[in-house]
């Protein structure tokens, strides 16, 4: 339930998306590509997701090896999230 909370938290996954690629991000990069994001949150999403050790940061911010596993875990949901259909209301 604890990684469902963060996972939940706003921003918090597109900053997951924003980090996919093996290149580490600078904290102003970081902030541009998630767009509107305030430096306050976004540094607290970022020390969140690095006490969970999905983030990690030496010369710029990446996914840790669990972040990257859980990112993989994301892909196949969202691949699933593309084909549901909920039921319609009657």
């Amino acid at each position: 339930m604890a990684l469902l909370d963060l996972l939940g938290r706003r921003w918090t996954l597109r900053i997951l998306w924003e980090l996919r690629d093996d290149e580490p991000l600078t904290f102003r990069v970081l902030q541009q590509r998630c767009d509107g994001v305030s430096s306050s949150v976004l540094a607290t999403r970022l020390r969140e997701l690095g006490e969970a050790d999905l983030v990690g940061h030496a010369e710029g911010y990446t996914l840790t090896e669990q972040g990257r596993s859980l990112f993989g875990t994301l892909v196949r949901l969202d691949a699933w999230a593309a084909d549901w259909r909920p039921r319609q209301p009657s």
